[in-house]
């Protein structure tokens, strides 16, 4: 039996364990011969599962939304992390202070449909508005099939194409590693209880996978899950998986980020987790109505 698995991100650790699920083999024992494919940007990628040519998508989970509205026709089946997981990055130069938000005023700072949703909706309740006070777009060269926007985002930076970027850990890591980038926020450690609970990772399926082939759904929640736990007890692995899929400089960083992340790695999706993100999801237009907890989160 076969199962196609679509991230939006591959050089990162924002979506590992889906990653992880694939490529460790956790999904093989299951019965499963899984193939994981690149789709960028998450917007693309969830447009992909509702059409059917992917069954399974590692993204955001607020970002589903975009191609099915109000919950109708997908379903979360698990979390690959918790909290929202982008980090705010801008130019050494400006000697940033940590968590001082108010330096992008004026900045030019790349983000990625979905996940610029957060950043927008963070900088609001800071009393900055996104349309005005900051130029937020794409990074440049971040083409339709990129393998890694934050990797893209930090050449980006290093080249003064931009002043900041809002993505994921492996570029956060890079541009810092490298010199030319300074961490403003940890959205997952350091943005408010409001603002961390906007979004997070989770395997997402169709409601026709779930209805037609509700065990592949429910063999996919155990790979997931197994992922999380070889990866809790030998971190090192994600290094092997690097190997494969990764340039060597990122290869030699994953285990690193994902053991850093690991405290967040449960699969559970509680009732408050989508309550939070669909309050978000309301407030930035993207749900137009309240939807159940039972709605959203497939249970088997």
């Amino acid at each position: 039996m076969k199962l196609r698995v679509a991230i939006p991100d591959l050089i990162s650790p924002s979506y590992f364990p889906a990653i992880a699920a694939v490529e460790l083999g956790c999904l093989r024992q299951e019965g499963f011969d899984a193939t994981l494919e690149l789709l960028y940007p998450v917007t693309r990628t969830y447009e992909a599962l509702r059409e059917g040519r992917v069954d399974l998508v590692g993204g955001a989970s607020h970002a589903a939304l975009y191609a099915f509205k109000d919950w109708r026709g997908a379903r979360l089946l698990c979390a690959l992390a918790q909290h929202m997981y982008w980090f705010l990055v801008v130019r050494s130069d400006l000697r940033a202070t940590r968590g001082d938000v108010s330096v992008v005023r004026g900045l030019r700072i790349g983000a990625a449909p979905g996940p610029v949703d957060g950043l927008k909706r963070m900088l609001t309740a800071a009393g900055i508005d996104p349309e005005r006070d900051v130029r937020i777009g794409p990074v440049p060269g971040a083409v339709a099939k990129s393998a890694s926007f934050g990797l893209m985002a930090a050449k980006a930076l290093e080249e003064g194409a931009i002043d900041g970027f809002w993505a994921n850990g492996m570029g956060a890591e890079v541009a810092v590693r490298r010199g030319v980038g300074t961490l403003v926020l940890d959205a997952r450690r350091e943005a408010s209880v409001e603002a961390k609970g906007y979004t997070f990772p989770a395997l997402v399926a169709s409601q026709k996978l779930v209805d037609e082939r509700p065990q592949a759904a429910s063999a996919a929640i155990r790979a997931v899950k197994a992922a999380q736990r070889i990866l809790k007890q030998d971190p090192g692995r994600a290094a092997e998986v690097g190997k494969k899929l990764f340039p060597a400089t990122e290869a030699g960083l994953i285990a690193e980020l994902i053991r850093r992340d690991l405290p967040f790695y449960d699969p559970g999706i509680s009732p408050g987790a989508v309550e939070s993100m669909n309050r978000f999801a309301r407030d930035i237009g993207l749900l137009s109505r309240p939807v159940q907890y039972e709605d959203v989160v497939w249970k088997g």
